[in-house]
């Protein structure tokens, strides 16, 4: 079973109207609301679409989040068995604070082939390579570096990692400078931050670190369209996290998962920006109209591309296929 291409500008209209809605509390310093904007906005939106959906990564458990909770059915329940994974708001502080790279996330696949993570922390690592193992997180960042330089014909120096700017990756950070590689911190938003590698024009050439889980399972998402390699591990610090995991059916608490074992099938990805980043423009307002821009992937098509969405008409124009 393949997804119908129909589905792109649907959920370019459901990420679309979640940026347009959070956008008024940019700079606000009221992360809360304009998360909760967006949340509103989304659910609403996919309760039009004609599937039979099921929120697999979502705002957290049911007694945490009042709407798209994991395991909340979305939807019409007139059309195809759906698996999705949404982040609304993908950098709360960064609308909150009026700074760069705030986004609205959504994936979905084919029923059962979207992996349930749980709420917490996972270890990962993605570069733009096809071959196992030529990076792994068994490897020492050491390793890593030298062996992705020498399958990308350059200097240990000429590589460029991009790493989320926590106290928990002082050990990479550090190890990375004595090799003398190149460093892209940033604050927030390791969906994006795993986007990075899909492209030349990003200047990234590996990223790796911990972050959140669910975020992983929605970089796999996009991930899974390019010739990327991508593995994570979830990292289960207290009981509760393991129970969790249990009750979830992971019994194999320090398992390493590749990709295929995140999404498999058919998928779609989109990404719309609320502020402006490295991966799309944020909304703007253009005679008295939302311009909104979002980047997707369709897998089994092979469209990669970033189109702009006008005041949410179907007015689609294609700024760039990679």
């Amino acid at each position: 079973m393949t997804i119908d291409q129909k589905f792109i500008h649907q959920l370019v209209n459901v990420t679309s109207k979640a940026a347009i809605a959070s956008y008024q509390f940019i700079g606000k310093k009221d992360k809360i609301s304009a998360d909760k904007a967006a949340v509103d906005s989304m659910r609403t939106e996919l309760n039009q679409m004609n599937i039979n959906g099921e929120i697999v990564i979502g705002e957290g458990e049911l007694d945490e989040a009042p709407m798209l909770y994991i395991g909340e059915k979305v939807g019409t329940t007139l059309g195809p068995e759906i698996d999705i994974a949404v982040d609304p708001l993908e950098g709360t502080n960064f609308v909150a604070n009026n700074l760069p790279g705030a986004l609205s996330v959504i994936s979905i696949a084919e029923k059962n082939n979207l992996f349930n993570a749980p709420e917490t922390y996972m270890e990962k690592i993605s570069a733009k390579v096809k071959e196992k193992g030529v990076i792994d997180l068994d490897y020492t960042v050491k390793k890593n570096i030298f062996n992705l330089s020498e399958y990308l014909n350059k200097k240990p120096e000429s590589i460029k990692a991009c790493v989320m700017d926590r106290p928990r990756h002082k050990d990479i950070i550090e190890e990375l400078n004595r090799i003398g590689v190149k460093i892209k911190l940033i604050t927030d938003g390791d969906v994006m931050g795993a986007l990075f590698v899909t492209d030349k024009k990003y200047k990234v050439d590996i990223f790796l670190g911990i972050g959140g889980g669910p975020e992983g399972v929605l970089a796999a998402a996009a991930l899974d369209a390019y010739n990327c390699h991508f593995q994570g591990r979830f990292l289960f610090d207290t009981d509760d996290d393991k129970n969790r995991a249990n009750k979830m059916g992971i019994k194999d608490l320090t398992k390493k998962y590749e990709l295929n074992e995140i999404i498999r099938g058919d998928s779609i990805f989109c990404a719309t920006g609320i502020t402006s980043g490295d991966l799309v423009s944020g909304i703007k307002i253009k005679n008295k109209k939302f311009v909104s821009e979002t980047f997707i992937t369709h897998k089994s098509s092979g469209i990669k591309k970033i189109i702009k969405n006008i005041d949410n008409r179907w007015d689609w124009l294609i700024l760039k296929i990679y």
